[in-house]
Parts: C-alpha cells; sequence; structure tokens
C-alpha cells in the first residue's frame, strides 16, 4: 500500500489503523478503528481540494467554488478512487462485514481513503497530501470548468416539477468599458436568487448559482 501511495510512513501503525475498518477493530478490542484519521482526512481534503481549485479556477466565484468542491469530495467519487488505488483489497473489515460485501460498500471505501489521507497527514505533513491529491484527482476533478449553474438549476426545477427558471437584466451600470450586470432569476412567480458581473451571461450564471444554494440551505 505504501508504494501505491508512493509515501513510506516512519509510522507504519498510522496506515494500518487508517485501513482498520471499526467492525475490525471492535474484533480486536479496539473501539476507535479508522474513524478518528477519517475525521482529520475529511479536512485535510477540503483544503487541498479548495487550493487546487482556486489555483485551476482563479475567477471563480465561492459559490462556484464550494459546488466544485462538493463534487469532488462526495462518496461516490471517493469510494471510486479508494478502488483505483486498491483500497478495496486493503481495507481490514471485521468477518462479518466482510462476507456481507463490505468491500464494495461505497461509505466504507470513502471513510477509509479519508483515513488514509489522515494518515499521511500525521505522518508527514501537508505536503505527501498534496501530492497524492494533486495526483490521485488530476484531470477528472480539478481541470475541467467547474460546471454550467444555469443548466443545474434547470435540472433541479424540471426534477421537482417547477416551472422553468427566467432570467430578467434589473440593472446595467458603469461605462461602457466596464459594464455591471446585475440579473434575477425567478420561477413559478417567485424570485430565487440574484447576481452580478461584467457579461449578461456571468450575472445569469451567478444568479443562478446563487440560486441553487438557496435551494440547498
Amino acid at each position: 500500500m505504501q508504494q501505491r501511495l508512493r509515501f513510506r510512513f516512519r509510522d507504519p501503525e498510522l496506515l494500518q489503523r487508517a485501513l482498520t475498518h471499526r467492525s475490525r477493530a471492535n474484533e480486536e478490542g479496539d473501539s476507535v478503528g479508522n474513524e478518528r484519521l477519517e475525521f482529520l482526512g475529511d479536512a485535510v481534503l477540503d483544503l487541498v481540494i479548495s487550493e487546487l481549485l482556486m489555483q485551476a479556477h482563479p475567477d471563480a466565484d465561492e459559490g462556484m467554488l464550494s459546488r466544485a468542491r462538493a463534487g469532488a469530495v462526495n462518496s461516490q467519487t471517493l469510494a471510486s478512487l479508494a478502488c483505483e488505488i486498491g483500497l478495496d483489497g486493503w481495507v481490514r473489515l471485521g468477518r462479518n462485514e466482510d462476507l456481507s460485501g463490505g468491500r464494495a460498500k461505497p461509505s466504507i471505501l470513502a471513510d477509509a481513503f479519508e483515513a488514509v489521507l489522515g494518515a499521511l497527514y500525521a505522518d508527514g505533513g501537508i505536503t505527501p497530501v498534496r501530492e497524492f491529491v494533486r495526483r490521485t484527482f488530476a484531470e477528472r476533478i480539478v481541470a475541467p470548468v467547474l460546471g454550467d449553474a444555469k443548466t443545474a438549476l434547470q435540472e433541479r426545477l424540471q426534477a421537482a416539477g417547477s416551472a422553468p427558471p427566467e432570467y430578467r437584466t434589473t440593472a446595467e451600470l458603469g461605462p461602457p468599458h466596464a459594464r455591471q450586470f446585475t440579473v434575477e432569476v425567478r420561477a413559478g412567480g417567485r424570485s430565487l436568487g440574484r447576481g452580478e458581473g461584467r457579461s449578461k451571461r456571468e450575472a445569469e450564471q451567478r444568479a443562478a448559482g446563487r440560486a441553487l444554494e438557496a435551494l440547498d440551505s
């Protein structure tokens, strides 16, 4: 496993702990398993993904970055990445959990992935975590455009049986070379959000993004 991580642990017991599910820990008389390292790894992963997204998308606003980060660190993505690096074969499960297909459960794999990041951080600090996350997430997470908030909002409303969104420019300020637009998005007779931008398209995207944030709150 250390070879897959491209990191040699000074304290190999940290990696052992990260790979130990609570079902196995309970069999061995331990009540913790990898949960504390998972907690640490979750926080470190958020930090590193945030750094990478800000570097890759310097013009993205907070809402777009937050949505991109949420998509990057969801349990399905982490479980898939865990399988890619072979964690499904290394995770230590209790006998019953193993027999019931625990190695294929996304929640167990995602937790193990985060716990391994926690172990990397505890043993080597932030640098090996940055290197591992950059290498593992690569183009599939960081490089693509952050997404089309207008399309996401339309799909969200359509799935809920609501009327499609309508965008209305409510203000145009500033000289022609530095125009600032304000756009409101409405659906079903109610305002969902407002956005500002240097073009109507940018303002519409930000309005849609804020509408999505409001719907999630």
